[in-house]
């Protein structure tokens, strides 16, 4: 496993306290999960998502990654409705380990308060979070 100096965290993205990030896009937010996340589970080999059109409450179960090491829950960080998935971890699940900020989104939510955005965390915050877990 990665120390915190080697962990990638983009400045561009908001965190949760679960490790998954949120970027807004216009008025839809892009989310998956942190390079913390990715790096705790190991090769990730299989993904679930949920069907577009699906609706969430902030913190409930929207998917599943399965590594060789563990299956982990997904919650998501703000209530909306699925407006897209990321098809291509169909076929390469492992782009969420390669590239956990670009081609290893997860899904885009059209926000029922986008509002709840301000409550996830800037780079430092969750950077400190993380810090606080003994790692």
């Amino acid at each position: 496993m990665k120390e915190l100096s080697d962990l990638s965290l983009s400045d561009e993205v908001l965190y949760s306290d679960d490790h998954e990030w949120a970027k807004a896009e216009g008025d839809i937010v892009r989310i998956g999960v942190s390079d913390y996340a990715q790096d705790q589970l190991g090769d990730i080999v299989f993904v679930e998502v949920p069907e577009v059109g699906a609706t969430f409450q902030k913190g409930d179960v929207f998917g599943t990654l399965e590594s060789v090491k563990a299956v982990a829950e997904m919650l998501i960080p703000l209530g909306g409705e699925v407006v897209a998935v990321n098809t291509e971890l169909e076929g390469a699940p492992a782009l969420v380990n390669q590239d956990p900020y670009g081609k290893g989104w997860i899904i885009e939510v059209k926000p029922a308060d986008p509002s709840e955005l301000s409550r996830l965390m800037k780079k430092g915050a969750y950077l400190e979070m993380l810090k606080g877990l003994g790692q």
